[in-house]
């Protein structure tokens, strides 16, 4: 089941959402893994027989066997992956599942040493594919995922992992971003909640001025989320990453405004003072205890301040938006790859197995669930919406977001690259002589 080539990726990534794990790092990645903690080392999960050892692969009679490396979401994450391990091996005793719980600190490390030695896993639950991709290690989703499960998901996610007409990866979970606030401070302080930036500028005025002690805005822009805060700004400003051609469009007015106004409100006094170090936890954490009365986040947010036992009156909101643009959530999702390791078609037959066992509804709903996530699929989406109506409204802004464009191979370096920008523009470097650089750069 292993494709033996000399191949070696060389990756510098940084962990991107929800959605990606905690901690010291982050997850839906980019994340989608927005509420999780991250681990010391991996777990492995599997239910393996004495003789898997020396089972032929996709032989007549004998065990199949499937290796996944998957993200750690937090705290709940090894569990889940144990029990699923267990109800697959169950109904599949032919199958033998191995999964591997990795920490985002260390899924990119992990990966990349496998690949090197020629031990790429089968199955790989990350942020990132396009690197893989444009090495010729990954298999198309059709030929891995069968036709009644790829169906489930959200068009827009697919599209996601385009390149050249081809979908390379399926959607595993997904996060949206709104403006969190404190209700109660901002009816202390005698101010609407912020819709534009010029109303979000006063609401931060009356906020200091109500209690010097309270950060009105909060803001990360470290190497956890700084590609999230570029975002925000850009995309609510009428800029973004790219142009309306799919162009790398780093340096346009709108996004050096957008950067230029961000990096007002830090030194102005209305932001928490140390963006490049204070995480998207470390504001979260703040937002529970009432010491930040406004922040954008993920529709995680809920768990994690009932997680921590915070106790606080908050309310969600679109967030803010300059020159008349309509406000864009930013949506981050995570996504299982396959590789590329000249399988049998039992082997194959296997791996569909796997994903249909995976997004069955009631067990996918449950996946989401488990940290706060959002939906990949149409069906998970409809069985969330009608088991908890707030999660409805958050249902719709997924579906309908704007996304980091990861099918391009240079997004890694994009998103190091617009972190640094923001980390010097702080530093009192100029924002658009940064971009500029970072434009020039990008796109030689």
């Amino acid at each position: 089941m292993r494709k033996f080539a000399a191949l070696f990726l060389s990756l510098t990534l940084v962990c991107g959402l929800a959605a990606c794990g905690g901690g010291g790092g982050n997850g839906a990645s980019e994340g989608s893994g927005d509420s999780g903690s991250s681990s010391e080392g991996s777990t492995t999960t599997d239910e393996q027989s004495d003789d898997a050892d020396t089972a032929d692969e996709g032989g007549s009679g004998e065990k199949v066997a499937i290796n996944v490396i998957a993200a750690q979401y937090g705290q709940n994450t090894t569990k889940w992956w144990a029990d699923f391990v267990k109800d697959f091996t169950a109904e599949y005793p032919d199958i033998d599942l191995k999964v591997e719980v990795e920490s985002w600190n260390d899924i990119y490390t992990v990966v990349n040493t496998r690949i090197s030695n020629n031990d790429a896993p089968d199955i790989l639950n990350i942020d990132v594919f396009a690197n893989y991709q444009a090495d010729d290690l990954l298999l198309p989703a059709e030929d891995f995922v069968s036709k009644e499960t790829y169906d489930k998901m959200y068009p827009a996610f697919l599209e996601q992992s385009n390149v050249d007409g081809t979908i390379w990866a399926i959607p595993d979970l997904a996060s949206a971003r709104a403006l969190y606030y404190n209700a109660d401070i901002l009816k202390a302080a005698n101010v609407e909640v912020p819709t534009t930036w010029d109303e979000l500028t006063e609401a931060c005025k009356a906020i200091k001025a109500y209690d010097s002690k309270i950060y009105p805005w909060g803001i990360d822009m470290t190497t956890d989320e700084g590609q999230a805060a570029f975002a925000y700004y850009t995309w609510n400003n009428g800029g973004g990453f790219v142009d309306d051609d799919n162009n790398w469009a780093l340096n346009s007015a709108e996004n050096v405004e957008a950067i230029e106004y961000a990096i007002s409100l830090v030194k102005d006094g209305y932001t928490n003072s140390d963006p490049s170090n204070d995480t998207r936890y470390d504001l979260q954490d703040m937002f529970g205890a009432g010491q930040v009365a406004m922040m954008i986040g993920p529709n995680s947010i809920p768990t994690y301040i009932a997680d921590g036992g915070y106790s606080i009156n908050y309310e969600v909101a679109p967030i803010p938006t300059n020159g008349g643009n309509d406000s864009v959530s930013a949506g981050v999702m995570d996504r299982f790859m396959c590789f590329d390791n000249e399988y049998s078609d039992a082997e194959l037959e296997a791996i569909k197995t796997f994903f249909d066992f995976f997004y069955e509804d009631e067990r996918y709903s449950d996946w989401v669930l488990m940290e706060g996530f959002l939906p990949a699929t149409s069906t998970g989406g409809e069985i969330l919406a009608e088991a908890d109506e707030s999660m409805a409204s958050w249902v719709d802004i997924v579906g309908s977001c704007n996304f980091y464009p990861t099918a391009k191979t240079e997004w890694d370096d994009v998103k190091q690259g617009v972190i640094n920008v923001e980390q010097q523009a702080l530093l009192d470097g100029n924002v658009k002589e940064l971009l500029d650089e970072l434009q020039a750069e990008i796109a030689e």
